[in-house]
């Protein structure tokens, strides 16, 4: 996470599957399926970020079976967001599962968004209701 929040995504992409089945969701666009699709959703979302740093993340969940587990967490970052020149905090909610594959594990889903508090049920249509 340290290189993504300084726009380079190449640490971060070597941790995921290959495979078709491969998912990735961020704020900056719609889910990602197959490989392919997923590098160019990380590769296009760490472009909105420059000189950032982690200050923190905090564990909600985890679980693991033999071939598959999650963690739940709330990821904290500070960046410089796209032609900004200031370091902006960002609070992120990830959820991401990983499956056992050739003995290592590797990502199969990660989904973040900037949901970290309560929120009335008006905020997801994106403008008030008259």
């Amino acid at each position: 996470m340290d290189a993504f929040v300084k726009g380079d995504p190449e640490p971060l992409k070597e941790l995921y599957s290959r495979r078709d089945d491969v998912i990735i969701a961020n704020p900056f666009g719609p889910p990602a399926k197959g490989w392919e699709l997923a590098a160019a959703a990380m590769e296009r979302a760490s472009t909105n970020y420059r000189d950032g740093e982690v200050t923190g993340i905090e564990r909600i969940s985890e679980y693991a079976t033999s071939d598959l587990g999650y963690i739940i967490e709330v990821e904290r970052f500070r960046a410089k967001i796209g032609g900004g020149d200031k370091l902006v905090p960002i609070a992120l909610r990830v959820t991401t599962i990983f499956r056992r594959e050739k003995g290592a594990w590797k990502i199969v889903l990660r989904h973040a968004d900037p949901i970290t508090s309560a929120r009335p049920a008006t905020s997801i249509v994106g403008a008030e209701l008259p």
